[in-house]
């Protein structure tokens, strides 16, 4: 079953070209994850973004884990978003993995 959170969605779409960052917040699980990475990602490949223009960081698996440091993800995205001349969307998931900040899940001391 697919939720298709139009109110989310739209508030999104709306705001697209402020260019202010957006975050989006709310309790574990309740598709924060689902709504940029599915509804909103789907949203912009059906509306002219090519699916190289859309950067996704998942900062909880081993593949993006360089990506914690922010130094190193600035310049990652800067480097892609200046050889580019259209428009980029960076989508980075599970940003509380951050080396700067303190992650949750690690039991230590």
């Amino acid at each position: 079953m697919k939720i298709l959170r139009d109110s989310y969605l739209r508030q999104l779409i709306s705001y697209r070209f402020d260019g202010l960052v957006k975050v989006i917040t709310g309790i574990r699980r309740c598709g924060k994850s689902y709504l940029l990475k599915n509804i909103y990602r789907d949203y912009l490949l059906h509306n002219g973004i090519k699916d190289e223009q859309i950067l996704t960081i998942e900062l909880d698996l081993a593949k993006d884990v360089q990506f914690r440091d922010p130094l190193y993800l600035s310049s990652y995205v800067r480097k892609i978003v200046t050889a580019g001349s259209k428009d980029f969307y960076l989508f980075v998931d599970e940003i509380q993995m951050s080396d700067e900040v303190p992650n949750p899940y690690n039991k230590k001391g």
